[in-house]
């Protein structure tokens, strides 16, 4: 594809190569890495359905604590016909073990969040790739804990965010740098998503049929429920702010500055739990996190970004994508674009499909097969591919690592914003002001990144 037609002059650049090593890029493109997975849930067991299908991937070790997770994995690679890769277990530091044993290239994290900064910053020192699941620390310490140690070891670390690869998402991004929407002003997104019966179940499947967490329930309600018993905050704002961060080129020309959160009272997960089993006493504990919380967004180039998490409450599945410039606007709520001069009748919606499909990305164009029934609609094969194929090539991820703190370290800045009574809080400049040279390098073409 002629990259000249699809992004705006002066966007396009190598990728970062600040925290690699000096090795040519492109020299390891027909490498098969060597893979293991630190935690083997329902999550990671997603990415390695994915390994599966691939020829340029050796899954050799796998860990988690839990033998029903180890036992789900062996009979994937059973069914692939694949041969079963070593197993760590025995305790929240048996992933240390994999590291210090086995000679791989790289590691994917998808453990419960308060693993997830420790996991990483020793697979980093130990000379490997990360791709890691949301959220990359819970402090802001943390955050810059990651970053540190990736510039230090030249090792990438990448968010798994699939939702920046979404394919409306990514035509959208088309949309943006062919300038349909003019200058951006304002952009929303979220996480607005029915979680109830993900944080609480029977202790017999992993979502629903009960009322119980921790240790007498399945899955993520083990562990993701105590987030919103003790925390009040925008717990999981990635899927939402990923996709806005590369519609407004933050750390690559632009950066977020500042912001400020609201949260509303807490009564959607009490309520859930006395209709669905009247009297328990998971009804009357004082959950924190409240039901809605709101998020705003200052950007050092004059954008706002809205950002909104709702997962307690009875609502249908969205983002709540809304992206708005001085020529229009599209939301994905009302499946909608308008385009000033160029839609239909003024002051009227389009169908967005039509739209979508005129600037289809040329990475889904030409991978959509590929991607067929990988999950969450195929999405979850380009991020995945991203990452494998950064490894293989031996290049920077197409979400660095400070793309990735950046969408992550929202969570306890809004924690914070929210403790000191709605204070303006600064967001830290992950790059030392690299920012302001950084070029664009995220889905520039069709090349996979």
């Amino acid at each position: 594809m002629d990259r000249r037609n699809f992004i705006k002059s002066g966007s396009i650049a190598a990728a970062a190569t600040s925290i690699l090593p000096d090795t040519p890029l492109f020299a390891q493109n027909n490498k098969k890495i060597r893979l293991a997975f630190i935690g083997v849930g329902l999550r990671g067991r997603n990415h390695v359905a994915l390994a599966l299908r691939r020829e340029d991937i050796d899954v050799v070790a796998i860990c988690d604590i839990q033998e029903e997770s180890l036992a789900s994995c062996r009979k994937q690679f059973q069914k692939a016909n694949k041969k079963l890769p070593k197993e760590y277990t025995g305790g929240v530091d048996a992933y240390k073990k994999l590291l210090e044993k086995e000679k791989l290239d790289a590691v994917v994290i998808a453990t419960p969040w308060q693993f997830h900064k420790d996991q990483a910053v020793d697979s980093m020192k130990a000379g490997l790739y990360v791709g890691c699941e949301v959220i990359a620390g819970l402090t802001v310490d943390d955050h810059w804990e990651v970053v540190k140690t990736s510039e230090q070891t030249g090792k990438p670390y990448m968010t798994l965010e699939n939702v920046c690869y979404r394919r409306d998402v990514m035509a959208v991004l088309n949309m943006v740098r062919q300038n349909l929407f003019g200058e951006l002003i304002h952009l929303e997104g979220g996480y607005q998503h029915d979680l109830r019966e993900v944080l609480f179940n029977n202790g017999k499947q992993p979502y629903g049929g009960g009322v119980e967490y921790g240790a007498k329930a399945m899955s993520e309600a083990q562990w993701r429920t105590q987030f919103n018993i003790d925390q009040d905050g925008d717990l999981y704002p990635t899927h939402g702010l990923g996709p806005l961060m590369h519609y407004v080129n933050i750390n690559h020309g632009n950066r977020m500055t500042n912001m400020v959160s609201f949260s509303s009272k807490a009564r959607g997960l009490a309520n859930y739990v006395q209709k669905t089993s009247p009297g328990h006493p998971n009804a009357k504990i004082q959950y924190k996190n409240g039901d809605v919380t709101t998020t705003l967004i200052n950007c050092a180039n004059g954008e706002t970004l809205l950002l909104s998490h709702d997962v307690h409450l009875p609502r249908p599945y969205s983002i709540g994508f809304r992206v708005q410039g001085t020529e229009g606007l599209w939301m994905d709520l009302n499946n909608g674009i308008y385009i000033e001069g160029k839609s239909a009748k003024g002051h009227a919606w389009d169908a967005a499909d039509e739209w979508l499909k005129k600037y289809d990305h040329p990475l889904w164009a030409k991978y959509a097969n590929d991607a067929a029934g990988a999950g969450h609609g195929g999405m979850d094969w380009f991020v995945f591919n991203a990452f494998i194929e950064s490894v293989k090539q031996n290049r920077q991820t197409p979400i660095d690592v400070y793309d990735s703190v950046s969408m992550s370290v929202i969570t306890p800045l809004s924690t914070l914003s929210l403790a000191e009574g709605n204070k303006s809080v600064e967001i830290p400049d992950f790059t030392n002001g690299k920012w302001k040279e950084r070029k664009v390098v995220f889905a520039l073409d069709d090349s996979g990144f």
